[in-house]
C-alpha cells in the first residue's frame, strides 16, 4: 500500500500530493467513516519443478537476478523472490500524452521454490520446506523439462515430461490428503457444537474423496470458499512452462501433445537458457532478430508474465500525470471504490466519483481535453465495475 497522505482529490499518476502539479489540495474534514475492506491483491506465483528442470534459469531470466542456477539438486534451498513487470504497450503511449517523467508497470511476484522429488509429501528431498513455501503462493508455475542434454542430469534418470508432471501432481495431492485427514476430526468436533461448521465438514469430506481418487481440487466443482482455510495446494491455479530447445520449440506436434497433457491449464513453451541470454542484450533490435531466428514472435518471459497476471484473476487501471504513468493492479470485477483503495484506503473510504476514459478513446482523441470535448470522459459512481485499461482520476473526501 502506498503511504499517501490524505488529500481532497487525486490526480492520475501522482505519487505525491494530488491537488495540483506541485501544490496540495485543501484537506476536507468530514464525519468519521467506518474502516473499509481494502483486501490485499494476491500477486505471488511459485515456480516449481523437479531438480534441473530449468526453474532457476527461468527465474534468473525473469528477474535478471543471479540466484544459484547450478546443475545440482536443491541448489535453490530458500525461495528466491523476484518482482517482474507485466509488459503493457499502453503505458509508454500514455506517458507520451501526459509528458510523464517515469513509467511504472503492474507487477507479478515470482518465487523460485526448491526442487521437489518423488516422496516430497513424506519429507523426501526438501519436501517439507517445498510444501510450506508453495502453500504461500497464490498460483503455481510448474517448469517441466523437455530439452535433452546429457550434461544436465535428470533426477529420475530420463526426460519424460508427462511423468514429471504426474510426479509433482501426485506429491501435491498426497500433501493435501494429509491436510484434509488431519482437519476432518477437528471439524467433526466443532460441528457438534456449531452447526455453521457442518457445510465445511461436508466439503472437506468431499475433497478427501476426490484426492483419494487422484483428482486435484482445481479439476472439481468443490466450493473453494468452504475449504479456503485448509490452503489446499491442488486448489491453486496452475501454469505449465515447458522448457524446450530450439528444435522442440519448432515442433508443433510435440507442443500439441504437451498441451493435451495439461489442458485446460495454460501451456507456455520457451527455452529458459535462451531467454536468460536474451535479457542480457542491450540492443533491442538484436534481441528481436534472435527471436525471429527462433521462429518466436515475442519473448517467452513476456508471455509468462501476462499469463501469470491473468491466471491470478488480475487486471489493471491506469493513471497518468507529469510525474508518472502507472498501471495499478486490481482484481477482475472490482468496483471503482475498491480500485481507489489500492492507491490508499482514504481514497476508498471517502470515494465520491471516478472520472474515467477508456485508453482507446483517449488515444484516439490525443489528449484529455479533446476526449472531454468529444464526450468520451464520464463520471462513474460507487457501483461501477472497472474495465481493464480504464484511465482514471478519483475524487474523494475524508
Amino acid at each position: 500500500m502506498v503511504p499517501y497522505p490524505v488529500w481532497a482529490r487525486s490526480h492520475p499518476g501522482q505519487s505525491g500530493p494530488p491537488g495540483g502539479p506541485d501544490r496540495p489540495a485543501r484537506r476536507i474534514r468530514g464525519a468519521p467513516r467506518p474502516p473499509v475492506d481494502s483486501r490485499p491483491v494476491a500477486l505471488t506465483i511459485g515456480i516449481v519443478g523437479l531438480p534441473n528442470a530449468g526453474k532457476s534459469t527461468l527465474f534468473n531470466a525473469l528477474t535478471k537476478n543471479d540466484v544459484l542456477a547450478a546443475n545440482y539438486p536443491f541448489a535453490t534451498i530458500e525461495p528466491n523472490v523476484g518482482v517482474v513487470g507485466v509488459p503493457d504497450g499502453r503505458l509508454p503511449k500514455l506517458a507520451e500524452v501526459f509528458g510523464s517523467a517515469k513509467v511504472l508497470p503492474a507487477t507479478v511476484e515470482f518465487v523460485d521454490i526448491a526442487g521437489i522429488v518423488r516422496g516430497a509429501s513424506e519429507g523426501e528431498g526438501l519436501g517439507n520446506k517445498f510444501l510450506s513455501h508453495i502453500r504461500e503462493s497464490a498460483a503455481i508455475c510448474q517448469v517441466t523439462r523437455v530439452f535433452r542434454d546429457e550434461d544436465v542430469t535428470h533426477v529420475d534418470g530420463e526426460v519424460n515430461p508427462s511423468a514429471d508432471i504426474s510426479t509433482i501432481s501426485t506429491e501435491l495431492i498426497l500433501a493435501d490428503l494429509q491436510t484434509v485427514e488431519k482437519a476432518i476430526p477437528r471439524l467433526e468436533k466443532e460441528a457438534r457444537s456449531n452447526k455453521a461448521v457442518a457445510p465445511v465438514l461436508a466439503a472437506a469430506k468431499e475433497v478427501r474423496g476426490f484426492l483419494e481418487a487422484g483428482t486435484p481440487i482445481s479439476s472439481t466443482n468443490v466450493d473453494r470458499d468452504l475449504v479456503r482455510e485448509l490452503s489446499l495446494l491442488t486448489a491453486k491455479p496452475f501454469i505449465y512452462v515447458f522448457n524446450c530447445d530450439a528444435d522442440e520449440l519448432a515442433d508443433e506436434a510435440l507442443k500439441d501433445r504437451m498441451r493435451e497433457i495439461v489442458a485446460p491449464a495454460e501451456a507456455i513453451f520457451l527455452d529458459a537458457k535462451f531467454e536468460a541470454e536474451l535479457v542480457e542484450l542491450d540492443d533491442e533490435e538484436e534481441a528481436r532478430e534472435m527471436l525471429a531466428e527462433m521462429g518466436v514472435s515475442e519473448p517467452g518471459l513476456e508471455t509468462l508474465a501476462r499469463v501469470g497476471f491473468d491466471t491470478l484473476g488480475l487486471q489493471t487501471y491506469l493513471t497518468a500525470g507529469p510525474k508518472e504513468t502507472r498501471a495499478w493492479t486490481i482484481r477482475q470485477g472490482d468496483t471503482a471504490p475498491e480500485a481507489a483503495g489500492v492507491i490508499h484506503t482514504d481514497f476508498q473510504r471517502g470515494f465520491i466519483k471516478a472520472e474515467i476514459v477508456s485508453f482507446d478513446d483517449l488515444m484516439a482523441a490525443g489528449s484529455m481535453q479533446k476526449a472531454k470535448e468529444a464526450g468520451k470522459v464520464r463520471m462513474e459512481g460507487k457501483d461501477y465495475v472497472m474495465a481493464d485499461g480504464d484511465v482514471v482520476e478519483f475524487r474523494f473526501n475524508v
